[in-house]
């Protein structure tokens, strides 16, 4: 990431704001190979199931860098993995005030509603999501679960079917448009 900088007309000046330069993307390029690093060790983690561990290196890169939406959402998803749901959704809320649109955050934020049965704030998110995206299948799937969860079956495999008009290979849209058909076929 590159800052820009005011060069000055005066010549004697321009070699100080040179060597500032200069000096500045060195820093931020050693800054982003230590975030790079930092993200790798936390993968590394997340791959050996090793959560805690990752989140310590989240923090890491949040130190660095509080800002970094990635390191935002993958913490958020983290704590989500190990049932701190309302910490994961102060992390997903921290990315969205940065960037309000994020499909990653708004959709794990659902998720994460979803899980601490906030089901109608979950929509919402999704809701969001479709605005930004209107064939985002995991939407439509995720929305068809927060629907069941609230006894609207029918509109629920509504949602899964908009889901698998998008992606044939949704899984989870198929899985639970199954479900949901044959507990409205079993409560008739």
């Amino acid at each position: 990431m590159q800052k820009l900088i005011f060069i000055p007309k005066n010549k004697e000046k321009l070699s100080r704001f040179e060597d500032h330069y200069i000096i500045n993307n060195v820093s931020e390029k050693l800054l982003n190979e230590k975030v790079d690093e930092l993200f790798l060790k936390a993968n590394n983690c997340i791959e050996d199931e090793d959560f805690s561990e990752s989140l310590k290196f989240y923090d890491l890169i949040l130190k660095i860098d509080s800002k970094n939406i990635s390191a935002l959402i993958d913490k958020g998803t983290t704590l989500q993995i190990l049932g701190r749901i309302k910490l994961a959704i102060k992390c997903f809320n921290k990315a969205l005030d940065i960037s309000p649109h994020n499909i990653d955050a708004l959709i794990n934020k659902g998720s994460a509603l979803h899980l601490n049965k906030e089901y109608l704030k979950a929509i919402d998110c999704y809701d969001d999501v479709l605005k930004i995206d209107k064939k985002y299948s995991m939407a439509f799937a995720y929305k068809g679960l927060s629907l069941a969860e609230l006894g609207n079956l029918s509109e629920a495999i509504n949602y899964f079917k908009k889901a698998l008009s998008v992606d044939k290979y949704c899984t989870l849209a198929q899985i639970s448009k199954e479900t949901a058909e044959n507990l409205l076929n079993s409560t008739n």
